[in-house]
């Protein structure tokens, strides 16, 4: 179906990142993939390039365009081109926007041109060892301590913590028996304070080139000048942007979906079996028939959804089932088209083997599909 979501500035800027992908990135990818690790590089040549600051406002060197869409146009290209560029998702559509929509004059003024030229690299810690999704639970203190706070605790599954020159944690800063969402903090750790580690990179089944580490503080003395919005009112900052952090997911998802399909289109014509192409089956053609519907239908959702969200109406409900719609489908489908591929699906070096491993976590990282259940039965009265 046509689409309306885009602008000749964003059909530009697509241009932008199909090129750069196919020259620096597509050629040097299996060697990425092999490493598991994208070069620190990467991010200071898209910081050149003013991809990676388009959100960021232009007195700091920024694109002065805070508009989501270009993000979009990012992860569609990535997923084209069949690539991750790290943890450069998480950096972009989730730890940013607490940067522009929490840091007061002065942190702007040191941060954000390191964020729009690629200097700076982000990373936040939520998730804790025994914790999951019940943010409440989290046991990373932060002790204040004159000017500075005292941090000590242990975070896990952080996206892009070894890279990252800059790290939101989140940690208890008081505590109120009545209410355990109260009393956690916003705490921006840099790479270099001591006490701060970087752990082991935790091997995933899929997301070969997306660094996901472990992260430990001992005694790390942060200032509180560091403190990223208000303290004790992490939980309420942290849900400001919940809903674009999952429609990102989605984005993915569909993005993903449709370079599934496109690669299975395409090998279902050259493959031959009994004498004939595997594109002449009637099974073959009903199956991505159906395939090609779905997509569809849940692209036909996400930009409805996209166009909310650049709107400032997009509703954390409909961004819940925005993403476990995609999401959902893009496991149906991407599964689907492995089939397709027979055993050739099965292989590593086949492109579909890598989305069909990517595909899983959408599912569960951003709130799981159960949370995401559970988030829509609310607001049914249920």
């Amino acid at each position: 179906m046509r689409r309306t979501l885009f602008e000749e500035t964003h059909e530009d800027f697509r241009l932008l990142v199909r090129d750069f992908l196919t020259r620096e990135v597509v050629p040097a990818y299996e060697k990425w993939r092999q490493a598991g690790l994208v070069p620190r590089e990467l991010f200071t040549a898209l910081g050149e390039l003013g991809i990676i600051g388009t959100a960021v406002p232009e007195e700091y060197g920024g694109g002065g365009q805070d508009d989501y869409r270009f993000n979009v146009v990012i992860q569609e290209e990535c997923a084209r081109a069949i690539v991750t560029l790290g943890g450069l998702r998480t950096h972009l559509d989730v730890v940013v926007p607490y940067f522009t929509g929490l840091a007061n004059a002065e942190q702007r003024a040191r941060w954000f041109p390191g964020l729009a030229s690629g200097e700076l690299y982000t990373a936040i810690a939520m998730s804790e060892p025994g914790t999951g999704s019940d943010l409440a639970g989290v046991a990373t203190r932060a002790v204040r301590d004159g000017d500075h706070y005292v941090l000590d605790g242990a975070k896990t599954f952080i996206t892009g913590g070894h890279h990252a020159d800059l790290v939101i944690v989140v940690a208890r800063t008081g505590t109120d028996p009545g209410n355990r969402r109260k009393g956690l903090s916003l705490l921006v750790v840099e790479r270099d304070m001591p006490g701060f580690t970087v752990g082991r990179r935790l091997e995933k089944i899929g997301l070969a080139t997306q660094d996901t580490v472990e992260l430990s503080f001992a005694d790390v003395r942060v200032p509180a000048a560091n403190l990223l919005g208000e303290e004790g009112e992490a939980f309420s900052h942290l849900g400001r942007n919940l809903a674009q952090e999952r429609l990102a997911i989605a984005v993915g998802a569909v993005a993903q979906t449709r370079a599934a399909i496109d690669l299975t289109v395409a090998y279902v014509r050259d493959r031959r079996i009994f004498g004939k192409a595997l594109s002449d089956f009637q099974n073959t053609k009903f199956e991505l028939a159906s395939m090609s519907t779905e997509l569809e239908a849940a692209q036909c959702l996400l930009d409805a959804a996209v166009t909310a969200h650049v709107a400032g109406g997009l509703d954390p409900v409909d961004a819940a089932r925005t993403k476990l719609f995609c999401t959902e489908t893009q496991g149906r489908v991407v599964d689907r088209c492995l089939q397709l591929h027979g055993g050739y699906g099965y292989i590593l070096e086949s492109p579909i083997a890598r989305l069909y491993a990517d595909a899983r976590v959408t599912r569960i990282y951003g709130g799981t599909s159960e949370v995401m259940k559970t988030i829509i039965s609310k607001s049914l009265g249920l």
